[in-house]
């Protein structure tokens, strides 16, 4: 348990991200974990590098609507710290933490303050043995450093972790975790570290997470990105909906467009992903502009509009054809139909709950 939120097991697969503003900041950092929240967020991790830092950490804390993970790096008592201000998690870097008997201080502070503990092995920070031992960081390293550091935790009967073996390298991040799966049986937190920027790191972030999680890999993910965090939220969801692990909110299916179109489709698509954005129910809409593929696309999914002549283009419902709209109405009239559906989705699944609890 990460907080009230469970990882692991049969728990859904959970999205991360972390902060960017300075912590001492606590007005600051608590908005930006707002905009992570209104994101669904699952789990917040928060950077606790001086004193100044875990001070305001207990405000963040308590304000917070998902558990806090306490990032800790170089100084040991800042995790001490960061369990007594109320982190529900501590995540520590084995090749920065330092000794044995400072982590060993560091689980018995998680103890006591109910905390769980994050193994964050990163290949650019191993431990210089690891890295002499190797040549360089390579997954049998990286899962050295972690199978390391959880003999040291289960050696003092703590058993409230989870592990990563992060690289920016999608080749050697995606062999470590395998070669780590092999090895242990404990949750398993996923990313490609250091990404890159919204559109490279996104797709070095499917591609490397994605494969793993098809593989049954992964129980907790974070998508880094050099982006605002709560956009790593939205393609943390994105992955997980592209495998039908986890879907909440809308799942748009919409074309390139080409000269065929009777709307401009590109337009269309990021107005409604944005107006959107606030429906958390999950259900399907098809977006596409003209009639080659889209009655059929229309067919499997909730709502679907195919682009027509003349700026009049038919709507579907539950893949049937229902009526037309025009050009000038379709955008706010997809946004009622989608905002109907989800009522309707949510109401008929409330009534269940209700049925099931009689």
């Amino acid at each position: 348990m990460v907080g009230s939120v469970p990882v692991g097991g049969d728990a859904p697969v959970t999205v991360q991200t972390m902060t960017n503003t300075p912590t001492s900041d606590a007005r600051a950092t608590i908005d930006q974990i707002r905009r992570c929240e209104d994101a669904c967020a699952d789990i917040i991790r928060v950077s606790c590098p001086d004193q100044d830092s875990t001070a305001a950490l207990r405000t963040i804390v308590r304000e917070a609507k998902v558990p806090i993970v306490a990032d800790i790096h170089f100084h040991y008592k800042r995790a001490l710290e960061a369990a007594d201000a109320g982190a529900a998690c501590l995540r520590i870097n084995p090749g920065n933490i330092g000794s044995e008997s400072r982590v060993k201080e560091v689980i018995a502070a998680a103890r006591a303050n109910g905390c769980a503990i994050r193994i964050g092995v990163n290949a650019g920070s191993l431990e210089k043995d690891l890295l002499e031992k190797y040549g360089e960081p390579c997954p049998k390293a990286l899962v050295e450093s972690a199978l390391d550091h959880i003999r040291i935790l289960e050696d003092h009967g703590f058993r409230d972790y989870k592990v990563a073996v992060k690289a920016s390298d999608v080749f050697l991040a995606v062999a470590a975790y395998h070669q780590l799966a092999e090895a242990v049986d404990c949750p398993l937190h996923l990313g490609i570290t250091e990404a890159g920027g919204l559109i490279g790191g996104t797709v070095k972030s499917a591609i490397g997470m994605g494969s793993l999680l098809w593989a049954g890999i992964g129980d907790t993910i974070r998508v880094s990105l050099s982006a605002q965090p709560e956009e790593e939220v939205r393609v943390g969801y994105e992955i997980l909906k592209s495998l039908g692990i986890r879907n909440r909110g809308v799942r748009v299916v919409s074309c390139p467009s080409c000269a065929r179109q009777g709307f401009d489709v590109i337009r269309t698509v990021q107005t409604l992903e944005d107006r959107l954005a606030h429906i958390r129910t999950p259900m399907s809409l098809s977006v596409l502009g003209c009639v080659v593929n889209g009655p059929g696309e229309a067919r499997e999914t909730d709502i679907g509009i195919t682009g027509g002549g003349q700026g009049k283009h038919m709507v579907y419902l539950s893949g049937i054809t229902d009526h037309h709209v025009r050009d000038e109405e379709m955008v706010d009239h997809i946004v009622r139909l989608v905002e109907a559906k989800a009522a309707e989705i949510e109401a008929a699944a409330a009534a269940e709950t209700k049925a099931d609890a009689a």
